[in-house]
């Protein structure tokens, strides 16, 4: 492909190059606003007992009060990135910034669940027009030589945020109400729109070509169809006609929108040609499968400490901080070490990291052991975590030229949104297919009624022993124990999965961090940067 314009270098919004102080401010800004998202994707699962309570409503509506959060993120990421290309990333990320804020007080507020559903979508909406343009910022902003700083501080934010906001939302849960589990997003969000309208500078694409509507639609139909079924599988079942209902459609549209972004070529939402490189085929497939297992280790690791350990939640919250803490500290030395020895190395070394973390805690886990048994591979994944993520990110946004880093920044996060929901839907599976495998084997003695109970779950188990009578401490320690073999199936599987990632990346991954020119990734379009 070829090209009239060049790409433009980045600016500080009045044609001259940022200082390091004005750096320094837009990454703290993309940070805060970042983090407010990120939090708000798991805050409110540690207060699902207390929104049931209060609204007097069912568990399938406080499910959706909770994912549907993320269902409307995952489906605009990329429409809303592409928009913010064209619109321009500041305006974007005010008017998100406004949309999320409002939402949030709003769903803070609400009387109702059903106000508090529509609260959360329009909360959604607003993450979607956040997300994907606090990463292109970056990359549009800051010079070459400290992109991958700044990207190492976005990924350690992205990757530790979450675990940094559940222990926060159960804090608030604990010592206030669940409804000040809000007050942390909407602060972040006052002050990352304060410094946003100070700070961060503006950039947009100027394009001859006509705004891809109908690739957009399709993808949104594809996301939001897809992230469905592997939302409600493991609720409703795989069989069931809504869960197949949702994966006949988003397969049939991201066919579709396949086949019209190749028809549309250059004038595309997304050139689907360029997944043929190293870079952004890597990256993407390294995202998605480090995300789902990161994911999937959350499912498995909160029944762990509450149910077998007996914690409560906020101490179960704070038992992950040591995963968060290695990761954002590995996230901030990774560029560095990438650097040196290069991305593809770089990658390779944190999926086996990654790996290990996983076949320590299979290996090590035992009920007796407890959290320490554990706390080697949490910090060991944590590292391996950050290493991986990071020149993933960076091998993305490298893939596109800086004029398409709204779409370059979308399309990383739809990644980790598919990779979350997968692997929840993936490792829940197992352990759950592995719990009751173990458990059959140690009922033979239990009353039918209880041992029927138990099989639903460990937490059942323990609520059943109350009517096992003389059996009960047998009944809990059988749950328990069945829990554990549960967890090391599914932290064998990940760490399976984990190989078979680590010899494509070291096969396939990346040779080196070669930035996308306007010249061979986009046709007839112009950088246009303006305060």
């Amino acid at each position: 492909m070829s090209t009239n314009s060049p790409q433009v270098a980045p600016t500080d919004g009045n044609g001259g190059t940022p200082d390091a102080r004005q750096l320094r401010a837009i990454l703290i800004a993309v940070s805060m606003a970042l983090m407010a998202v990120i939090a708000s994707v798991s805050g409110l699962t540690v207060a699902q007992t207390h929104m049931a309570v209060d609204f007097d409503t069912s568990q399938n509506t406080i499910l959706w009060i909770i994912n549907i959060y993320t269902l409307a993120l995952a489906a605009l990421l990329l429409p809303l990135g592409a928009i913010g290309d064209r619109l321009g990333r500041k305006p974007m990320l005010i008017a998100g910034l406004a949309v999320f804020g409002v939402a949030s007080i709003v769903a803070g507020l609400a009387p109702t669940a059903e106000v508090m559903l529509a609260a959360r979508l329009a909360s959604g909406v607003g993450a979607a027009m956040i997300m994907p343009i606090t990463l292109a910022v970056i990359t549009s902003t800051f010079p070459e030589e400290q992109r991958g700083k700044a990207i190492g501080v976005w990924t350690g934010v992205a990757g530790g945020g979450g675990i940094l906001g559940m222990f926060l939302s159960a804090f608030l849960v604990d010592v206030a109400d669940w409804r000040w589990l809000f007050a942390l997003p909407v602060a972040l969000v006052i002050t990352a729109l304060a410094m946003t309208l100070t700070s961060v500078p503006n950039s947009h694409e100027r394009s001859r070509h006509a705004f891809d509507t109908v690739g957009a639609l399709v993808s949104i139909v594809a996301v939001a169809a897809l992230t469905f079924a592997l939302q409600e599988g493991p609720e409703r079942g795989w069989t069931a006609p809504a869960t197949l209902a949702g994966l006949a459609a988003g397969l049939i549209a991201t066919a579709g929108f396949v086949s019209w972004e190749l028809h549309r070529r250059d004038a595309s939402l997304l050139d689907v040609r360029l997944f043929r490189e190293r870079g952004l085929a890597g990256g993407s497939i390294t995202l998605l499968v480090v995300f789902g297992v990161q994911a999937g280790i959350f499912v498995v690791l909160f029944p762990f400490f509450q149910a077998v350990l007996g914690w409560s939640g906020l101490l179960s919250a704070a038992a992950l901080m040591p995963m968060a803490v290695s990761m954002m500290m590995t996230s901030g030395l990774t560029p560095r070490l990438a650097t040196r020895i290069g991305p593809r190395a770089t990658m390779s070394l944190g999926i086996a990291l990654t790996g290990a973390g996983l076949a320590l805690m299979a290996l090590l886990v035992s009920v007796d052991g407890g959290y320490l048994s554990i706390l080697p591979g949490i910090i060991v994944m944590g590292i391996g975590m950050a290493l991986s993520m990071v020149p993933s990110t960076e091998a993305i946004t490298l893939s596109l030229p800086r004029e398409k880093q709204g779409v370059a920044s979308a399309l990383n996060d739809v990644t980790r949104e598919f990779g979350t929901a997968l692997g929840v839907a993936m490792l829940g599976a197992i352990l759950t297919a592995g719990y009751r495998n173990a458990i059959d084997d140690e009922l033979h003695d239990i009353p039918q009624g209880a041992a029927d109970t138990a099989r639903e779950g460990i937490a059942n188990a323990i609520q059943a022993s109350g009517s096992a009578g003389s059996h009960a401490p047998d009944l809990i320690h059988a749950a328990k124990q069945s829990y554990v073999d549960g967890w090391q199936q599914s932290m064998w599987a990940g760490a399976a999965v984990m190989g078979v990632l680590l010899v494509y990346i070291a096969l396939r991954g990346p040779k080196k961090a070669a930035p996308a020119t306007a010249s061979d990734k986009a046709d007839n379009t112009e950088t246009v940067a303006a305060r």
